[in-house]
């Protein structure tokens, strides 16, 4: 302990706060909370320690406080910093799936689709479903059995799903006020469960067809009964409470922790997310920060289910959220089913993954074998272009072995030889660590590139524009264009067998920029020519084109599309410019 850190000690207050310790880089690397910043942060440096924490003490060069006023905000300021500096020893959940809901357009003329978040009040909301498949299975039911509107905006002539008599037509109809409440109540009852008559009527259209030897429509009618079976038996009734909860429980073994979220909506379980990480410091203040950090990207339901009693009132008090801790009941029987699936997730994970000392140890074997300090932190380029044209660039960011999305970039090359790959490179890399120099951000411990030698000066061209000092290498190939291995900016080479865990961690993280790369060229690609293509067209504005582009994804969909389809999305003299337009060339 140096003589700095004495000296902060004794300054410490009996309060409430944050702390932040700092490496002999001024780099954070763990953020914790405390009731009391004397006593938990002196406790580190005056007992002895093993393990990760005694790592973590070893590298501390000194350390700041941030008073709150109470234990919530203590809390929830420790969530928001980790969220800002990743620090190497905290405990980061993964990037958290957002399960889709099912919107229905309130009032007349009622719409319905899937949607990400709640936040427009012109719709009834339903779910959240369990994963996208469900929710699009729910939103095709419904359009299949209800006579609702199909079209986003409303074509000036009837559709097809009129004359299927799946639409009541209000584009070329006057429906009845009351013929519309009736419809939005039929469907909101049928997305609540509500309401079971529609099966029976169906069944009983089924045999009639039948009876009249109408042998194809009988099957149809046949298929959508065993589509609505199907919908409904995937959900099984768990309680007999409609509100939204979370059960919540843990389970330790050999210093690693599991923490289960199961979601219960409508008295279903519709999910779990489960979290396997490293034990690390107080259980119960390591609990709540991970509870924290998982409802900062989850809705928070009206009650959460935990059997945690000391954690009871700084959840409640920081999610706004009633919190249960029951002992009898069916509530408590929900607790211990969660126990049982923490547990068992924590044994499989020990069966079947590497768990975090693994990814630390593949990121000490980096360092060893190219000669450089651990990276913890790494940031991985790659460029595309098409043919020399429209080039882009893609940064991806992986702290501690795992992505870290929120540091994620995409480029638009600027400079004029767009086919020069290397000049593309340079710009990129320029911009990226000119501007994190400017904003005074946190560099990278490791930047790599896909590429070889080319590349590799390339991106050290920038960095010396750029003035600053960042490790380099690159992802090299051989004959085949396999990658095989490192290359430092020397041209040294550090061939990685293609069998061992750190070429995988390498191959992951390079499928990774890859696919943000890819994925960014495209829509950029598709948006530009759509553009170009439905630019100048008369009458057609942004509202119709986007409307065009979500009908047709792609310009050879475009393409083939006729102009009384067209039609059914924009009114009809535009839908003949469009076609006429690009089918000008043919």
């Amino acid at each position: 302990m140096n003589e700095r850190i004495k000296r902060e000690i004794d300054l410490l207050p009996h309060r409430p706060g944050c702390y932040l310790m700092h490496n002999k880089d001024g780099k954070v690397i763990y953020v914790g909370k405390a009731k009391d910043l004397f006593k938990r942060v002196s406790q580190y440096f005056l007992r002895s320690q093993s393990g990760k924490v005694f790592k973590m003490v070893s590298e501390v060069e000194y350390f700041e406080t941030i008073i709150t006023n109470n234990e919530k905000e203590s809390l929830i300021l420790e969530c928001n910093l980790i969220q800002k500096y990743y620090p190497r020893y905290n405990v980061l959940l993964k990037d958290g799936k957002t399960y889709p809901y099912i919107a229905l357009k309130k009032g007349n003329d009622p719409l319905i689709k899937i949607a990400r978040n709640r936040k427009d009040k012109n719709y009834t909301y339903f779910g959240p479903f369990p994963n996208s498949s469900a929710a699009y299975d729910m939103v095709d039911l419904v359009n299949k059995i209800f006579p609702i509107r199909k079209c986003k905006t409303i074509p000036s002539n009837a559709c097809l799903y009129y004359h299927l008599h799946q639409c009541l037509g209000p584009c070329i109809n006057k429906i009845d006020d009351e013929e519309y409440k009736k419809l939005n109540k039929d469907v909101t009852n049928f997305l609540l469960g509500k309401d079971k008559s529609k099966r029976k009527e169906l069944v009983d259209k089924m045999r009639k067809a039948s009876d009249n030897l109408e042998f194809e429509h009988a099957n149809e009618l046949k298929q959508l009964i065993i589509a609505m079976d199907h919908v409904f038996q995937k959900q099984t009734v768990q309680i007999k409470n409609n509100k939204p909860i979370d059960v919540i429980a843990y389970s330790l073994r050999e210093g690693y922790l599991a923490i289960i979220f199961m979601m219960y909506r409508n008295g279903n379980l519709l999910g779990k997310e489960l979290y396997v990480v490293e034990e690390f410091n107080d259980l119960n203040d390591q609990l709540a920060n991970l509870i924290i950090q998982f409802y900062d990207k989850h809705e928070v339901p009206s009650r959460i289910i935990f059997s945690v009693k000391e954690l009871k009132t700084i959840i409640a008090e920081s999610l706004n959220v009633e919190v249960s801790i029951p002992t009898t009941g069916i509530y408590y029987s929900l607790v211990s089913d969660a126990q049982v699936n923490a547990k068992n997730g924590l044994d499989e994970h020990f069966l079947t993954a590497r768990l975090e000392d693994d990814k630390n140890a593949l990121l000490e074997e980096l360092g060893k074998i190219a000669n450089i300090p651990t990276p913890y932190y790494i940031e991985l380029f790659d460029n595309s272009h098409l043919q020399g044209s429209e080039p882009i660039g893609a940064m991806v960011a992986f702290i501690n072995g795992e992505k870290a999305k929120k540091l994620y970039r995409k480029f638009n090359i600027t400079h004029e030889e767009a086919r020069d790959d290397y000049a593309s490179m340079r710009e990129v890399i320029y911009r990226r660590y000119r501007r994190l120099k400017e904003e005074n951000k946190e560099f990278p411990d490791l930047i790599i590139v896909d590429g070889g030698l080319g590349q590799i000066h390339a991106a050290q061209d920038a960095l010396k524009m750029a003035q600053v000092n960042i490790n380099l290498l690159g992802l090299y190939k051989n004959d085949r264009h396999q990658t095989e291995g490192l290359m430092n900016a020397n041209g040294e080479k550090y061939k990685i067998p293609n069998n061992s865990p750190l070429f995988y961690l390498l191959m992951r993280m390079q499928d990774e920029v890859h696919r943000y790369a890819i994925t960014f060229h495209r829509s950029k690609h598709l948006k530009n020519y759509k553009t170009s293509i439905l630019d100048d067209i008369e009458g057609l504005g942004m509202k119709r084109k986007e409307a065009l582009m979500k009908a047709y994804p792609s310009t050879s969909d475009l393409m083939q599309a006729t102009i009384e389809e067209l039609s059914q999305i924009i009114p009809l003299s535009i839908a003949k410019n469009v076609y006429e337009t690009i089918h000008k060339n043919d």
